[in-house]
C-alpha cells in the first residue's frame, strides 16, 4: 500500500509498473512465508524454506508442495494459504484497489496504469469498472462452486468440516491453484460426477480470463464477441478435447492410472485430468504413473496454459494461437494474419514470438540447472515435467517436488514466480526505455 500511496507523486518513485508488480508479489510471498512459519500456522515446526516455498506456490496459484497442506498446517495456516491463493489468482493490485475504494480514496492515473499492467488489459479506460466486475464475478462463481461441492462434502465430512472443505476447494479450483487438503489430492472423488464436474467448471471459468467472462455476459450472440474472446473459447475447447482424448487413449490400459477402472470411470477420469492437468493440477490419479506420451502432451498443455488476464498462467492460449495462425498465413503465401475476419497486428505476432522464445529459453536453463542439482533424484522426463508445471503454475507433480534439494527448491520457486508474473513483464521491468527511434536501411538474411 505504501508503494501505491507513493505513486501519487511521480517524482517520489522511480519504479515502472512491471517493477512494482514484481515487488508487490515478492512482498506478499515474504509476508505469507513469515505467517506460515509461525507456530500458530503449523501442526509441527517446519523450516522457513518450506514456508517460503508454500507461500510462493500459493501466491503464484501453482499448488506444488513440499509439505502436505492438510496435515502440516493448522486452520489458521490453511486460511493464510487461501488468502494468498485469492490474492495471487485475482492479482494483488485488484485487492489494493478494492481497499482504496472501501476507504473512499480516489484512484489516480498511476494506479490505473498498474491495474492495466496487472490485468494485461489493452487500455486504461474502464479499468476500475473491470476490477469491480472481476471481484463480483469471482465471488459469485466461488459461491456457486461452494454450494455444489457442499452437497457432496457436508454429508461425507460433517457440516462444519464439509462446508470449510467445500469453500477451500472452490476457491483453489477457481483460481487454478490445485491445492487440496488431502494427501492424494482429489483421488477419493475420482468416480464422483458432482465433484468432477463442479471442479472442472471452476477451473475452466477461472482459466478462460475475466475479460472473456465479462464479454460473454454482455454479448447476446457469438459474433458480437471480441476477437480475443472468440480465440479463447475455440482454443480452450480444442485443447481440452485434445488433452481428454490423449489421456483416454494412452492411459486406457495403464493399471497405474485408469487401467483397472470401469469404462464410465475411465471416461470421467479422462475428462477431469484433461482439464485439470492443463492449468490447475488437481489429480484423481497419480501423475507419477503416466505414460511418457501422456506426460509430454500434458507438458505442452501446461506450457500453453490459460487465458490472458485469468487465474491461470503459461504463455497463454491466444499467444499460441496467434503464432499458429501466423505460420499458416505465411505457408499459404499471405502477407496478413486473419482470424474471424480480423487482421492480427504484426506487433501482436512479434510479442507472441518473443514470449515463446523467452519462455523456452528460461525453461531450458532451469531444466539444465535441475539436472545438475537433482542428479540421481529423477529422470529427465520427470525433471522436465516438474519444471514446466512450475512455469505454467499448474501444480501437477510426478513426485519430484517433495524430494528436491535446497537449490532445486529455489529453482522451482523462481519458475513459479516467473510463470505467474510473466517473463515479458519481468523483461520490461529490467529493460531501459529507448530514447531514440533510429531507422536503418533494409538488409537481407538467408534463412531456412
Amino acid at each position: 500500500m505504501a508503494a501505491l500511496n507513493g505513486i501519487k507523486n511521480p517524482k517520489s518513485i522511480k519504479l515502472n509498473p512491471p517493477q512494482i508488480l514484481a515487488l508487490g508479489y515478492t512482498v506478499f510471498i515474504l509476508l505469507g512465508a513469515i505467517l506460515l512459519w509461525l507456530p500458530i500456522s503449523t501442526t509441527k515446526p517446519i523450516s522457513f524454506l518450506d514456508a517460503l516455498f508454500t507461500a510462493t506456490s500459493a501466491t503464484t496459484v501453482t499448488g506444488l508442495a513440499v509439505v502436505d497442506s492438510g496435515t502440516a498446517f493448522t486452520l489458521f495456516g490453511q486460511i493464510i494459504m487461501l488468502c494468498l491463493v485469492q490474492i495471487g489468482g485475482l492479482g494483488f493490485m485488484s485487492f489494493a484497489v478494492l481497499v482504496i475504494m472501501l476507504l473512499g480514496k480516489r484512484i489516480g492515473l498511476k494506479q490505473r496504469m498498474l491495474l492495466q499492467e496487472s490485468l494485461n488489459h489493452p487500455s486504461v479506460g474502464g479499468i476500475i469498472r473491470l476490477v469491480r466486475m472481476i471481484l463480483l464475478i469471482s465471488l459469485a462463481i466461488e459461491l456457486v462452486g461452494f454450494i455444489f461441492l457442499s452437497l457432496v462434502m457436508i454429508p461425507k465430512l460433517g457440516f462444519l468440516k464439509g462446508a470449510y472443505y467445500s469453500l477451500f476447494h472452490s476457491i483453489t479450483a477457481f483460481n487454478n491453484a490445485g491445492i487440496a487438503l488431502w494427501p492424494k489430492s482429489l483421488g477419493q472423488f475420482s468416480s464422483d460426477p458432482i465433484v468432477n464436474l463442479v471442479v472442472t467448471l471452476l477451473i475452466t471459468t477461472g482459466g478462460i480470463g475475466f475479460t472473456v467472462l465479462i464479454d460473454i455476459w454482455y454479448s447476446k450472440e457469438f459474433h458480437q464477441l471480441s476477437l480475443h474472446s472468440k480465440l479463447m473459447i475455440y482454443g480452450t475447447i480444442i485443447l481440452n478435447v485434445i488433452a481428454i482424448l490423449t489421456f483416454f487413449v494412452l492411459e486406457y490400459n495403464n493399471p497405474g492410472t485408469i487401467g483397472d477402472m470401469t469404462l464410465q470411470e475411465k471416461l470421467l477420469s479422462s475428462y477431469f485430468q484433461g482439464i485439470s492437468a492443463r492449468t490447475a493440477g488437481f489429480g484423481t490419479i497419480d501423475y507419477a504413473n503416466l505414460e511418457p506420451g501422456t506426460a509430454i502432451t500434458f507438458m505442452l498443455m501446461m506450457f500453453i496454459g490459460g487465458g490472458s488476464g485469468s487465474t491461470a498462467s503459461g504463455i497463454k492460449i491466444t499467444t499460441f494461437l496467434v503464432i499458429i495462425l501466423a505460420v499458416v498465413s505465411f505457408v499459404r503465401g499471405k502477407d496478413k494474419t486473419i482470424a474471424f475476419n480480423r487482421t492480427i497486428r504484426m506487433s501482436t505476432i512479434m510479442r507472441s514470438i518473443t514470449i515463446v522464445f523467452v519462455s523456452l529459453t528460461v525453461l531450458f536453463v532451469a531444466v539444465i540447472a535441475l539436472m545438475i542439482t537433482e542428479n540421481g533424484h529423477g529422470s529427465f522426463l520427470i525433471i522436465l515435467f516438474e519444471t514446466v508445471s512450475a512455469f505454467g503454475t499448474t501444480g501437477a507433480s510426478m513426485g519430484l517436488t517433495g524430494e528436491l534439494s535446497t537449490p532445486g527448491r529455489w529453482i522451482i520457486m523462481l519458475m513459479m514466480f516467473f510463470g505467474r508474473l510473466g517473463l515479458l513483464t519481468l523483461a520490461f521491468s529490467l529493460s531501459a526505455p529507448g530514447k531514440r527511434n533510429i531507422r536503418y536501411p533494409n538488409g537481407d538474411v538467408f534463412t531456412g
